[in-house]
């Protein structure tokens, strides 16, 4: 295979991301998107210069079409599951946006699924290839600062204002709130870089007077001993995010993107960080073309949405 030819299910806001690092890599070829919205569609074919691309208001006559070996699935959360399932049984490879389903039971099927039919399934957890967050993970295995005892993660966002009116407060498509849309990015950072084990939840959940949850704030226990703090606020004027990793011999502060490394009565240290050397994208092109495994794959993500739903249960929510 010399290229990857790709289509793409949704041509919103993320897809675009998408298309700017698949149109970086020679290996990679967009040949066909769809999406409901003409509009949209064509903002995006005008954006990257693709008009000699095909064109569809339904992702599965794309699919029947065929010519794809690909497909990179941008779509409202709870149209995830049917759609990825009917890309793996049209035969291609499939790289799907955050959350990758909205139950366990869902992720099962789609995992066994891939495998059954011998493709690769990627979800697009971007962080797993940016230096902070790959230092944070390998410092944490290496014992830098020790047994791990505690994590906060924190993320304050303007999504209740920024939202209103879309589909993310649609709960027939969003499968919840904030904290299943931009918190799925928390909770994989605190699950990734620890490899923690939650098994058991306390949240509390405010919904402040939107159809979804907004605001939640959940403490947690793992298996290995450590306890966390899961703090996902929706109703906030800006973008903050924070996470503190403490172990038995020091912590690690993340605080929007700069990282301190302290130790009881020492001087703060800044790390060096590692280079990053590829992308959600390009690491899913290099795995269909046999240079390594998938690097974000399914069963790992199902783990983001256990937890997502374990949070939901114990708070007795039900978003849709």
């Amino acid at each position: 295979m010399s290229k990857v030819r790709i289509g793409f299910i949704g041509t919103g806001g993320i897809s675009q991301w998408h298309a700017r690092q698949l149109l970086e890599l020679d290996e990679a070829e967009i040949v066909a998107i769809s999406d409901t919205n003409p509009a949209v569609r064509d903002n995006f074919v005008s954006k990257f210069e693709l008009q000699g691309v095909k064109q569809f208001d339904d992702y599965k006559a794309m699919l029947e079409q065929g010519g794809l070996d690909a497909v990179v699935i941008c779509s409202p959360h709870t149209l995830h599951f049917q759609q990825a399932m009917d890309v793996l049984e049209s035969g291609c490879h499939v790289l799907i946006e955050k959350p990758m389903t909205c139950s366990s039971e869902e992720a099962d099927i789609l995992i066994a699924s891939a495998e059954k039919a011998g493709k690769l399934l990627q979800v697009s957890y971007q962080r797993h290839f940016q230096p902070e967050f790959l230092y944070i993970r390998q410092a944490i295995a290496d014992g830098v600062i020790g047994k791990l005892t505690s994590v906060n993660a924190t993320l304050y966002q303007e999504w209740k204002q920024g939202t209103v009116g879309s589909w993310r407060q649609n709960p027939s498509l969003s499968g919840g709130g904030m904290l299943m849309d931009s918190g799925s990015h928390i909770v994989d950072v605190l699950l990734w870089t620890t490899g923690l084990t939650p098994v058991e939840v306390k949240p509390q959940l405010h919904q402040q007077g939107a159809p979804v949850e907004i605001d939640s704030f959940t403490s947690i226990r793992f298996a290995e001993g450590a306890v966390a703090g899961l703090n996902v606020i929706g109703y906030a004027p800006c973008w903050h995010e924070t996470f503190i990793f403490c172990g038995e011999d020091g912590g690690i502060f993340y605080d929007n993107g700069k990282i301190t490394l302290r130790r009881l009565k020492q001087e703060p240290i800044i790390p060096e960080l590692p280079k990053q050397t590829t992308n959600q994208d390009k690491s899913f092109i290099d795995a269909i073309m046999g240079r390594h495994e998938v690097l974000v794959p399914g069963i790992f993500a199902k783990k983001v949405v256990g937890l997502t739903e374990m949070i939901y249960q114990a708070a007795g929510y039900k978003p849709y």
